[in-house]
């Protein structure tokens, strides 16, 4: 039996206070071993719940995965369908192990588009585990960065409208208040799995700084180890944001 993975004690020193992660490779996954793409979706499940618990266990306070995105509505609909099905499944029986780690749950994206069994679901959840005060994990759901600062702008725009603003006050935390991700602070860390090198309309404003580690792994393979391996790779990063 593999002895459990270990962090260093520069890691502990440094960790991240929020990694987001673009969880990508499912289909590949599945692909690869000759089985439906649904089973990728089915067995990255089982990744989500592991990454979560190490986050929480590390003391990481924001975690965000990319969950399901504006574009992913254009999947053949029966992928679509079992996609939502996992979803409700997940946010139904994970309740327990949620609490059990003292993990709250938030969702951002055009949680509108849901169906409503999966919208009821999410805020039955997200009841369930309002007292918590440990990790927050939050869920990217029909989540679009271009579709988020659109939103964003229009409201503003609305605001100078109706006199509210005037131009000269808006600036960079003016319009971080009107995303999504208004009360969380932005990603430290973002992982990408199954080694492509875009961003894939994740975070656009949020990501500015953020340090990026991408690995080969596919997402379904991704767990403890693979999670220790890119926060050991972010303490070698020496974040200037900017400056010299």
């Amino acid at each position: 039996m593999s002895a459990s993975p270990q962090l260093s004690a520069r890691a502990k020193e440094v960790l991240p206070t929020h990694v987001a992660v673009i969880m990508d490779g499912n289909g590949r996954w599945a692909k690869e071993r000759h089985l439906p793409r649904v089973e990728g979706h089915r067995r990255g499940v089982e990744s989500v719940r592991a990454i979560v618990r190490a986050a929480g266990e590390l003391g990481i306070k924001y975690l965000t995965l990319y969950a399901f995105s504006v574009e992913n509505w254009n999947r053949p609909k029966d992928e679509v369908d079992t996609l939502m099905k996992y979803l409700a499944r997940f946010l139904k029986t994970e309740i327990g192990e949620l609490n059990k780690n003292n993990v709250q749950l938030n969702a951002i994206g055009q949680i509108w588009r849901l169906p409503e069994s999966a919208q009821k679901q999410l805020e039955k959840t997200k009841a369930a585990l309002a007292k918590n005060n440990g990790l927050t994990l939050t869920l990217s759901l029909s989540y679009g960065g271009r579709t988020e600062i659109i939103e964003g702008v229009r409201e503003i725009a609305k605001k100078v409208q109706d006199g509210k603003l005037v131009p000269e006050e808006v600036n960079e935390h003016l319009i971080s208040q009107h995303l999504y991700t208004a009360n969380m602070p932005d990603p430290d860390l973002v992982i990408r799995t199954s080694g492509e090198m875009r961003v894939s309309n994740f975070l656009l404003w949020q990501i500015s700084y953020a340090e990026f580690v991408v690995t080969d792994t596919l997402w379904p393979d991704f767990r403890k180890p693979q999670f220790y391996e890119a926060l050991e790779e972010y303490t070698q990063r020496h974040r200037r944001f900017g400056g010299v």
